[in-house]
């Protein structure tokens, strides 16, 4: 399903009914509404960074529902669209940590290729309609991609943004692993505990520490 180490991981979780009735589910509603993302790009999280990979998690909360936004990785919008206000805190803040510049668009697929996982809790969304693919199952599923991922031996940086991200702190058990919270980067909190938090260099000075190549945080087109 995914093409890589995370069908071996994750075959025990395809197999179960709740994920069974969740494709169901998924399946007809891109047969009957306009979903997001397109459908082959529901799983780009997993496709784009291999279990092995892994060393920095951001965890996002359900895809954008505008037309040709999402495309399977949090907070990452595709080329020619206007980048989210979320999306554009981030890079404020990167810029004020490391001193890269915003760039052009707002795809973060170069960050994926650097080992950064990013995953939304619920993978699939209605258009215009937020949080309408909710308490279908996604989160069951994506709440075991994090619980791998602390299975993990080898240390890895979770970037935990909001409330939301925050409350899958409790999956996060494995000491060998580094927290790193906030406030969310979006307009209505990123001036109450977002900006100034240099997520960036914290997460490698981190993975430096762990004797973990770090993360080149340059948006590549």
């Amino acid at each position: 399903m995914i093409g890589n180490k995370w069908d071996e991981i994750l075959k025990d979780e395809f197999e179960k009914q709740y994920f069974k009735d969740l494709m169901d589910f998924v399946t007809n509603e891109y047969k009957t509404k306009t979903i997001y993302p397109y459908f082959p790009n529901i799983f780009n999280a997993l496709k784009y960074t291999d279990y092995d990979d892994v060393k920095v998690v951001i965890i996002g909360q359900d895809p954008y529902h505008g037309i040709g936004e999402a495309h399977g990785l949090s907070f990452s919008v595709l080329e020619g669209v206007n980048k989210p206000p979320s999306l554009k805190n981030i890079f404020k803040e990167l810029k004020d940590d490391l001193g890269i510049d915003e760039p052009k668009e707002g795809n973060l697929t170069s960050w994926t290729k650097e080992g950064v996982m990013l995953l939304n809790s619920v993978l699939t969304v209605e258009k215009d309609k937020p949080a309408s693919h909710q308490n279908k199952g996604w989160e069951t599923f994506t709440d075991e991609v994090i619980k791998k991922i602390n299975e993990k031996t080898t240390s890895v940086v979770f970037l935990l943004w909001g409330s939301f991200a925050r409350s899958k702190r409790a999956l996060i058990t494995n000491p060998i692993h580094c927290i790193i919270e906030s406030a969310h980067p979006s307009p209505f909190s990123a001036y109450k505990g977002f900006f100034g938090t240099r997520p960036f260099s914290k997460a490698n000075e981190f993975l430096k520490k762990n004797n973990i190549k770090e993360v080149n945080w340059e948006i590549k087109d």
